[in-house]
């Protein structure tokens, strides 16, 4: 897994530090999250709450797992999916004769 740039940092109720970034693994690019500093397994990208709880609609991580609200989930889907996009159109660049 390579680390590649963190997108957002939240302090949870309990004082600790999450960090939510892209990293890249088996050639693509997805989310991950640390809590400080130590990885915490879990989804690639944010998945829906259901149902939807105090204004967190979504979750990331497995023991712990850090509620995001839609707008943090969106910005954290949103990178993801264009650092995949830059590397769909180098890949495509390079195999042009």
């Amino acid at each position: 897994m390579l680390f590649k740039r963190t997108i957002l940092t939240k302090i949870l109720s309990t004082g600790m530090k999450a960090e939510f970034a892209i990293v890249k693994e088996a050639g693509a690019y997805k989310a991950a999250l640390y809590i400080n500093g130590r990885r915490i397994p879990g989804p690639p990208l944010p998945e829906k709450l259901d149902p939807p709880t105090e204004g967190l609609t979504h979750w990331m991580g497995n023991r712990p797992s850090v509620g995001l609200s839609s707008d943090e989930a969106e910005k954290i889907i949103r990178e993801v999916e264009l650092e995949n996009s830059v590397l769909e159109h180098l890949r495509k660049e390079r195999r042009k004769p």
